[in-house]
């Protein structure tokens, strides 16, 4: 089980209050099965102002201002320094910063340990909402499962590798 991550909105070149509340998801694949990928979800509970087609409207907006595309794989991992979405590892958290999202997320010990030996993490910004998902309730793995294993949700998802950074003592 883990715990959605409330985020905070970063610039406002789209409807902001289409997006509704934004929270981000870390787990890993399963080690065991030679599957330890760290992995960022990025979703919204929909409960923006306007309707459905304005937020998911809103969340491709978004997805483009990553410079993504719904339905594909960026691999942002060779030019993280002009890549619009950063990921820093710093004392247990997940920092992910992007257009539209400035979030702060604790990470399991199992996702630190797989983006520190990848070196990069697999960030998916979906643009249909889970409002089952609430910041703070635990999340089941079959919840989890169930929403990213509907074809509609990974189709209509961005999906992008980038490369973790830690701060330089």
């Amino acid at each position: 089980m883990t715990t959605a991550n409330t985020a905070t909105s970063a610039k406002n070149s789209i409807d902001r209050s289409h997006l509704g509340t934004l929270s981000v998801l870390a787990w890993t694949g399963d080690p065991e099965a030679g599957h330890d990928m760290p992995y960022l979800l990025v979703y919204s509970l929909g409960d923006g102002a306007g309707s459905a087609e304005e937020g998911e409207a809103a969340l491709l907006g978004m997805i483009a201002d990553c410079g993504a595309k719904a339905g594909d794989m960026s691999d942002a991992t060779s030019t993280s320094v002009n890549s619009p979405v950063r990921l820093l590892v710093e004392a247990g958290q997940a920092v992910l910063n992007m257009p539209h999202l400035s979030a702060q997320c604790p990470a399991p010990p199992e996702w630190l340990a797989a983006a520190d030996g990848r070196g990069h993490a697999h960030v998916i910004i979906a643009s249909r909402p889970w409002p089952e998902a609430k910041p703070g309730e635990q999340i089941t793995e079959e919840s989890l499962q169930t929403y990213l294993g509907d074809e509609q949700t990974l189709l209509s998802s961005a999906h992008i590798l980038v490369r973790v950074s830690q701060l330089r003592s």
